[in-house]
């Protein structure tokens, strides 16, 4: 079953302190709204098309973890309504990130469309696959093309998201989007 995002977010700590400025009375109608259970379609879309996103989790010495996660748009997809995922490549070799999810899977993304100043907030739980679990997975997540070295799958099942206002978001433009907007390169 789906939960409200908000009903989440908003725990008794973040209540005290919405009531104490003023903005309580909103939320908690923002808490009562319908929603959908399950990523739709729009859902689905944005995820697809991004190059990128921000992943946290939380340590075992209790401090949160954030991460930028990148590559070709389609790097990260949703594989259904309750599932996102994406192909964990060679990076640093630090495995912050998935060594926090191997002691605690809840996972918190972002996920920026800078020039629309939309963004998309997902709570999940993670759960890392081994490569040869799923081949055909693999395959799937892989963008053809990417240079990256595979080294494990993680699912994210999605537990609640939110669109989150374009406020304090400032435009920002790939050098790809500023070549579309402006025509053939001139040199």
């Amino acid at each position: 079953m789906a939960r409200n995002f908000a009903s989440m977010a908003f725990t008794p700590a973040v209540q005290k302190l919405q009531e104490q400025f003023g903005s309580r009375s909103a939320y908690a109608r923002m808490e009562k709204q319908v929603y959908q259970d399950g990523l739709t379609e729009s859902e689905r879309d944005f995820i697809a098309e991004r190059d990128s996103f921000y992943m946290a989790s939380i340590g075992a010495n209790g401090f949160p973890y954030i991460q930028h996660r990148g590559g070709p748009a389609g790097f990260v997809q949703a594989l259904d309504a309750k599932t996102v995922a994406f192909v964990d490549v060679r990076g640093n070799q630090q495995f912050i990130s998935i060594g926090n999810i191997s002691e605690r899977p809840n996972v918190s993304l972002i996920l920026m469309d800078y020039p629309q100043r939309t963004r998309l907030k997902l709570y999940v739980k993670a759960e890392v696959i081994p490569l040869a679990k799923d081949p055909e997975l693999v395959q799937r997540l892989m963008p053809i093309g990417f240079k990256a070295k595979p080294e494990r799958v993680v699912l994210l099942h999605v537990e609640a998201y939110d669109w989150n206002c374009p406020q304090h978001i400032t435009p920002r433009y790939t050098v790809e989007e500023i070549r579309r907007a402006f025509g053939p390169d001139t040199e």
